[in-house]
């Protein structure tokens, strides 16, 4: 097919400008031939691109054009004396930065807003002062509040330890078991973060440093047990081009990325990983990678990612075989992997809300 011709069928099917006919031949064509389906794939994720800089461009014009009609009314006047109502917005554009350090801290802000009320509406009657008041010592008690759940994160942490590697990990089994890379876990013992905040204390029951996997199992009393998984480990392997995304913790906060399967082996022919092209900090080993349907289809590792937007994925059929491998311990206990996914036709924003719930931050420690 001719390149120009392929192209403008692919603007077509990503539009939904084809018949249901074309579609489906279309689509029939995509899944016999990998270089198509990966075409369809980067170009989808070039016109999002396109898509994100337009928005840019259209928001950065907007902002000028209201910068300019507020010039044009005297409300901000630049280089001149300052209205009243210009006063406002000119304290703001020299202290906003001040103001985002103390946001942290709520009673500043309060004081703050305080301050205006009393400087530019010296009228304020004493109810509203009353309000203010109360609003104050309000976030006042949710600071105290704060600062003792704080200590009581804190004191789940052994003492005296330190925290030595972290990464991510996800559920297998509702019961509190996680799977992750081993070469996250290089301290001792470990504690599991949700996309809460809330940590918990999890053991280290079984690692293979060959398949680079691990499970852990959440042993906190505070962890309430899922009735069942959102998404499906799959047994078969993945198409070539097959579209993926992936949720994990390169920061403190659940990250979303996505991309496709490349190459059908890992760093060096490894058999047991797939390649993927997307971007991955050390942060996301061991978060999930899944299709479009909501299936594993394998375990994110940036151990031997050294190419920039290539990463590499345990396969999920070696997830199967290290549970039995764990199954034939003395002190096993039994798990119960996910075979079926119920996220598949469902949109990826209802996909990602259900999968990060079952996705962790993974913090290893040692004495």
């Amino acid at each position: 097919m001719d390149d120009i011709l392929l192209l403008e069928a692919i603007e077509r099917y990503l539009s939904g400008d084809m018949s249901a006919e074309e579609r489906t031949y279309f689509e029939t064509l995509r899944k016999n031939t990998p270089e198509i389906d990966q075409m369809v794939v980067e170009h989808n994720m070039f016109l999002h691109q396109m898509d994100m800089y337009s928005a840019h461009r259209n928001l950065k014009h907007g902002l000028h054009e209201a910068h300019q009609h507020l010039l044009d009314r005297g409300d901000i006047n630049e280089g001149g004396a300052i209205s009243t109502r210009g006063k406002v917005i000119q304290l703001w554009n020299k202290y906003k930065r001040v103001t985002a350090i103390a946001a942290s801290v709520g009673g500043v802000i309060a004081l703050f807003i305080s301050g205006l009320v009393m400087y530019f509406a010296p009228s304020v009657n004493g109810n509203q002062l009353q309000q203010l008041s109360n609003d104050i010592a309000v976030i006042k008690k949710n600071q105290q509040v704060q600062g003792n759940l704080i200590n009581e994160v804190k004191s789940k942490l052994p003492e005296g330890v330190r925290f030595v590697s972290g990464g991510s990990g996800f559920l297998i089994d509702p019961k509190g078991f996680i799977i992750t890379n081993a070469h996250v876990l290089k301290g001792s013992g470990a504690i599991v973060v949700n996309n809460k905040g809330k940590e918990f204390n999890a053991d280290i029951v079984h690692i293979d440093q060959e398949k680079d996997l691990a499970i852990l199992k959440i042993t906190d009393k505070e962890f309430i047990q899922r009735k069942s998984l959102p998404y499906g480990i799959r047994k078969t392997a993945s198409d070539l081009g097959e579209e993926i995304y992936t949720l994990g913790y390169p920061r403190n906060e659940i990250v979303y990325g996505m991309g496709y399967l490349s190459a059908r082996s890992g760093f060096d022919g490894d058999s047991l990983s797939y390649q993927l092209q997307m971007s991955a900090n050390p942060g996301n080993s061991g978060a999930p990678v899944l299709n479009k349907n909501g299936e594993i289809i394998g375990v994110l590792s940036t151990r031997q990612s050294s190419a920039e937007g290539v990463v590499f994925a345990v396969k999920s059929r070696n997830i199967f075989r290290l549970v039995d491998a764990f199954r034939k311990t003395d002190t096993a206990e039994k798990i119960k992997l996910p075979s079926k996914s119920t996220l598949k036709g469902t949109q990826r924003k209802q996909q990602i809300a259900e999968v990060e719930e079952c996705v962790f931050y993974v913090k290893a420690f040692a004495k």
